[in-house]
């Protein structure tokens, strides 16, 4: 691989591969909140909070980080705006104190912030609108968790990202990913380039997987499955990623490293291969190469499906985990392909209707699915092309899913949101 294209390979897994606390859609709420308070300089009277259905979806069911237990987009606006820190991004409210929990109780229990419905038809969009006084302020997020395109003071405009760079982002461009770049890339980068973030990736959520299991997170799924499922590395590499899950829907204050803006698809796309990989003895340097066709993997799947949409992220991530499972065990390129194609046939259809602790349940459901479609390839068998979805490169398979996703489930995320709402 040339040196330009890997760079920016690496420069897409920077962009995506970051820390954040909590689940990412309140906490791009509680940032923006931040943002708003800064700019208008003292703590909001009165916050309005519009919406699209996909942020209401994934805000209203999650335990707020660093709240006292507290749920809801209210609150993640609130103790963003009273509390949160706007140059720690996604880790807004990691430094949250006793005081600015108890003014955030006060003024939920005041009900200053009020949710209205915006009608976009962008999935990851909000606009918050704060009033202190005389002044007031507006923010606009639109695309990404972080992406803010606008603010606002008393209608004039202080910062403007230009028409382009709001709807694009900042990123490096993903249209050059491919499964065979990515595998190329996973063999040839120098360890010196991703030794650090896969690290970083390792420490931060492996730490939160062991406090799913070993803390009283949700239903305690983890702990269940370790429970009552036969002992072997597969229970255990379910077990521990939907006990990261769990705790992190639970509100559990430890960050997590995210990949396309989502904690449960770094957990998903990560653990699973952290555990394989030490079950087995597999020396670490091998494990970063497959972390990193995982994480490259996840973001490809998902820059045709978005990043918010009707479809379960977590079949992403898991598919890309068993194909980085699949190359740690020696397996060929058209192996990690059939891995991919053989999950794909399987679990298309998994719906997301919002963040909450049953996603870990999801993780472990779609990582069955995915060790069943590595161990398939492993032994030569793949499902044909032109059966059902399945086309001839998985490449294919992966763009037709994400059509499915992003424009075929379009209505089905407009009835989900509509059944929430009710």
């Amino acid at each position: 691989m040339d040196m330009t294209t890997m760079e920016a390979y690496l420069a897409i897994i920077k962009e995506e591969l970051v820390p954040a606390m909590g689940c990412t859609e309140p906490i791009a709420l509680a940032y923006a909140a931040a943002k708003g308070r800064e700019a208008l300089g003292v703590d909001p009277e009165s916050i309005v909070a519009w919406c699209s259905g996909n942020i209401i979806k994934n805000v209203r069911c999650v335990t707020i980080p660093n709240s006292g237990g507290l749920t809801g987009i209210e609150t993640a606006c609130i103790i963003g705006a009273v509390a949160g820190d706007p140059e720690a991004k996604m880790e807004v409210l990691e430094h949250v104190t006793e005081p600015g929990r108890k003014r955030t109780r006060a003024l939920v229990e005041e009900k200053v912030c009020k949710v209205k419905f915006l009608e976009s038809e962008i999935p990851l969009h909000f606009i918050l609108e704060m009033k202190a006084g005389e002044d007031e302020v507006s923010v606009e997020v639109r695309h990404a968790h972080t992406n803010i395109v606008e603010i606002k003071k008393n209608g004039e405009v202080i910062f403007e990202k230009s028409k382009e760079t709001a709807e694009n982002g900042d990123a490096t461009d993903r249209s050059i990913l491919s499964i065979d770049g990515i595998k190329e890339f996973a063999d040839t980068v120098p360890m010196a380039m991703i030794r650090d973030i896969y690290e970083r990736q390792i420490r931060y959520n492996m730490d939160i997987a062991y406090e799913g299991i070993s803390g009283d997170w949700g239903l305690g799924i983890g702990r269940t499955i370790r429970e009552c499922y036969t002992d072997s590395v597969v229970t255990r590499m379910k077990a521990y990623a939907s006990a990261a899950s769990e705790a992190r829907m639970g509100g559990c204050d430890l960050p997590v490293i995210i990949n396309s803006g989502s904690g449960n698809q770094g957990i998903a796309s990560s653990v699973p291969v952290i555990i394989y990989a030490r079950e087995m003895n597999i020396p670490n340097e091998r494990l970063y190469r497959a972390l990193a066709l995982s994480s490259l993997l996840t973001i490809y799947q998902k820059e045709f499906i978005g990043k918010l949409s009707a479809f379960c992220g977590a079949v992403s991530a898991s598919t890309a985990s068993a194909a980085a499972i699949t190359y740690l065990v020696g397996g060929t390129t058209e192996q990690i392909k059939a891995t991919i194609d053989n999950t794909l046939a399987n679990i298309p259809g998994i719906i997301c209707d919002g963040a909450k602790i049953s996603c870990a349940a999801k993780i472990a459901s779609s990582l069955d699915a995915a060790m069943m479609a590595h161990h398939l390839a492993m032994k030569g068998k793949e499902y044909e092309a032109y059966t059902g979805i399945l086309k001839e490169d998985a490449g294919e398979t992966i763009s037709c899913v994400g059509y499915i996703g992003k424009v075929g489930m379009h209505q089905t995320d407009k009835e989900i949101i509509k059944m929430m709402l009710e």
